[in-house]
């Protein structure tokens, strides 16, 4: 239940939610409150075109996905472990798993470990049930990491983790049957703080090795190169929109586990 109830209620939260609930209490107070309903569809407005124009949207993601970037040359461990979220089932009409747009994780994994940075991978992920189910997503990225190179005997699998916190708490078993004491800790960039709370509250030496970065010194750079860009940047975007849903998801998902006593 709290699965679903953490999957579900933080809808409310992001801006295309919270502008559908501002447009629906608009329309029921449209005929007898027109003021009241002018005032929710102007928050209505005033949240989409805050949070889809690239200014806002990619300054909060660099507020998390900077946070962990590696000073130095990644240091060896003894295993690599990598979160699930990063491939697509293969149901019909595809004919192989496909990688996400989080995907890097699986590629990241795969190249520490041919630079033998660790001589193990544990991937940790599952399938939620009601969002398709099919494979466990353990299973879907050590067949693509078996492909690119990485020995079967040297995969270890948790199938059964539906969020970070069980990501965190079934690692820590496979890193206590196998007296792993040090790891690295591959995930999305954005997804990197609050993973990395949850593993060192477990007690775990995790050390973060983030990857698919949205938001480089480029593209903060080219948010005022140029007056008209500048001014484009403003307007409203629906990609802006999305990382902007996603980097909020992270700061509303780090106070609930908090409030929860997981980080």
């Amino acid at each position: 239940m709290f699965l679903y109830l953490s999957k579900l209620l933080p809808l409310f939260f992001y801006p295309l939610g919270f502008a559908c609930i501002c447009s629906f209490l608009a329309f029921l107070f449209i005929w007898k409150r027109p003021r009241i309903a002018a005032s929710f569809i102007a928050l209505a407005l005033f949240v989409l075109l805050i949070s889809s124009n690239a200014w806002v949207s990619r300054f909060l993601i660099r507020s998390l996905e900077w946070q962990n970037i590696p000073l130095t040359e990644i240091p060896t461990a003894e295993a690599i472990v990598v979160l699930g979220g990063a491939t697509k089932s293969a149901y019909e009409p595809r004919t192989n798993v496909d990688l996400s747009e989080a995907g890097d994780r699986v590629l990241y994994a795969a190249q520490l470990y041919r630079e033998e940075k660790a001589p193990l991978i544990i991937v940790s992920g599952g399938r939620i049930d009601w969002r398709g189910g099919g494979t466990p997503e353990s299973e879907d990225i050590a067949k693509l990491l078996v492909f690119m190179g990485v020995k079967q005997q040297d995969i270890l699998q948790d199938p059964d983790s539906l969020n970070t916190y069980q990501n965190a708490v079934n690692v820590k078993k496979i890193l206590q049957e196998r007296n792993i004491d040090r790891i690295l800790l591959v995930t999305s960039a954005m997804h990197m703080p609050r993973s990395l709370a949850i593993f060192k509250h477990q007690e775990i030496e995790a050390i973060p090795a983030p990857t698919d970065f949205l938001v480089t010194e480029g593209e903060i750079q080219e948010l005022a190169s140029t007056p008209k860009g500048a001014i484009l940047n403003i307007l409203p975007d629906s990609k802006n929109l999305d990382n902007f849903t996603i980097a909020l998801k992270e700061y509303i998902g780090m106070v609930i586990y908090r409030l929860r006593g997981w980080v």
